[in-house]
């Protein structure tokens, strides 16, 4: 009687080493998906646009790692001014800051009231003027 009790304890012991072990897998196996989910979906702080002296502007918010700026209908924020190039300037996400770059415009892009030269980091309030249209840049932590 006693060997039949010690095997069934033995059998349950068995069965319960199975489940956890299951169960342990399981929560790693979803883990991992949710790590892999995250990491494969970068997100990138908001950036909104705002014109300040320009009436046929809006304002708008981006939520992507790029936004090109100037008179040409492809680029994201687009500015009908004769003063602005068609590829004026670009806001671009990298190194966990957002950069502003000149792209070789014809009147110049200024962060600030001082003129861009190579790429240059920008934080939220800082004001940029492409040609003659002045802008303010407002960044959304995530």
């Amino acid at each position: 009687m006693t060997g039949i009790v010690v095997l069934i304890f033995r059998i349950l012991a068995v069965i319960s080493l199975y489940a956890f072990l299951g169960w342990a897998l399981i929560t790693l196996w979803r883990e991992l998906q949710l790590t892999s989910s995250q990491l494969t979906s970068p997100q990138f702080p908001s950036v909104t646009i705002t014109p300040l002296d320009f009436e046929d502007l809006q304002t708008r918010e981006y939520q992507a790692s790029e936004v090109m700026i100037g008179r040409d209908e492809g680029c994201e924020y687009t500015i009908p001014d004769d003063t602005v190039s068609s590829r004026h300037a670009r806001l671009s996400y990298h190194h966990s800051q957002w950069w502003l770059e000149d792209l070789l415009s014809k009147n110049g892009t200024y962060l600030n009231d001082e003129r861009v030269y190579t790429s240059t980091v920008i934080i939220s309030g800082d004001e940029l003027r492409c040609g003659k249209v002045n802008l303010r840049i407002t960044i959304k932590n995530i």
